[in-house]
């Protein structure tokens, strides 16, 4: 696979050593950004962050999903952005589905730790989506989760914008997504856009405009507002469900799997 987005320090540092090498590194590097764009983020499947076994069989569905709901998962901001923080951060969260709310598995299809790391959550999200015509039942947004693809966002965005490289991976998995789905741009949305929930937190709620242009402008497309009128009236849209995704307090920094 492609090399990924890293943290913002890595980033820097690479940065330096490409503007040492001279212009003769940008055709390379223009080549790998043209290369990445065509097969997709890095994205560590379930069995290289260490997931349990899911508890029952996974469901898929025979139809695709429709759009993109956005999350994030009200934990703590951390600064810790390497790539075992992050698949820590993924065991925790499927602890937390499978041995608290008694899921089959991790709710989420997939998740972007504040490192920028990209995981698949729930088994055979992955699968999917690399084939592009079937999607995983999830458990992540009341009554959207036969629709939708779910992406968890490490952190609390209530008051704080994601880090850069956090926000850029979950532009490239967006476009990625509504590549292979054929998902328009618009039809991205929040978690607040359908259950009662502060999630993903005002400031990131506040991107999504931007998400969608950014994501528009990798796909081709002309950005347009979300279709939120045809959405409201489906079942689950706008309407009461669970009020957090994860309480506060969520233990993610344990390791055990």
């Amino acid at each position: 696979m492609t090399s990924r987005l890293q943290p913002p320090l890595t980033r820097r540092t690479l940065l330096t050593g490409a503007l040492a090498l001279g212009t003769a590194a940008a055709l390379p590097l223009a080549a790998a950004a043209r290369a990445r764009a065509a097969t997709g983020p890095e994205i560590a499947a379930c069995g290289t962050w260490g997931a349990r076994a899911a508890s029952e069989q996974v469901v898929i569905l025979d139809s695709p999903p429709q759009r993109i709901v956005i999350h994030h998962t009200a934990t703590a901001n951390v600064t810790d952005y390497s790539k075992d923080r992050a698949y820590a951060l993924a065991r925790a969260i499927q602890r937390y589905h499978m041995d608290t709310h008694g899921w089959i598995d991790t709710g989420q299809h997939f998740t972007i730790s504040r490192g920028a790391f990209v995981m698949e959550g729930r088994h055979h999200s992955l699968d999917e989506l690399r084939a592009g015509a079937r999607q995983v039942r999830a458990a992540h947004c009341v009554g959207q989760n036969n629709t939708s693809i779910g992406i968890e966002n490490e952190g609390t965005y209530t008051s704080v914008e994601p880090p850069a490289a956090q926000y850029a991976a979950l532009v490239e998995m967006c476009a990625h997504i509504c590549r292979q789905y054929r998902i328009p741009a618009a039809e991205i949305y929040g978690h607040r856009d359908f259950n009662d929930t502060g999630c993903p937190g005002d400031r990131l709620y506040a991107m999504l405009p931007k998400l969608r242009r950014d994501v528009a402008g990798r796909t081709g497309e002309t950005a347009t507002d979300p279709l939120w009128e045809l959405v409201r009236d489906l079942p689950g849209g706008g309407g009461l469900g669970q009020s957090d995704y994860f309480p506060d307090g969520i233990p993610v920094l344990g390791t055990a799997r």
